[in-house]
């Protein structure tokens, strides 16, 4: 005899809001060192650093992390303390 399992419903309280880092395009920061920071700080490696750097030149902005608000947070203070336009979304 085989037992129907229903799915598990999931509450709000276990449902966990994924938010990302956006990058924005700026006039001041080079390729080198906006790759370098997301590699340090994101831990990308460089070919996704560069693609974000890439990305952010070519449409303004780009979403360079994502996470929990709570891990995000600290990586975005960070950045801003390192003179990147981000914010978390």
């Amino acid at each position: 005899m085989t037992e129907k399992h229903q799915p598990k419903k999931m509450n709000k309280s276990s449902e966990t809001k994924i938010y990302k880092i956006v990058l924005y395009n700026d006039d001041f920061n080079t390729f080198d060192y906006v790759i370098e920071m997301l590699m340090r700080y994101c831990k990308h490696t460089f070919h996704q650093a560069e693609q974000c750097a890439i990305l952010t030149h070519y449409k303004g902005k780009s979403m360079v992390k994502k996470g929990s608000f709570d891990d995000l947070e600290p990586i975005a203070n960070t950045l801003l303390d390192k003179g990147l336009s981000v914010e978390i979304e």
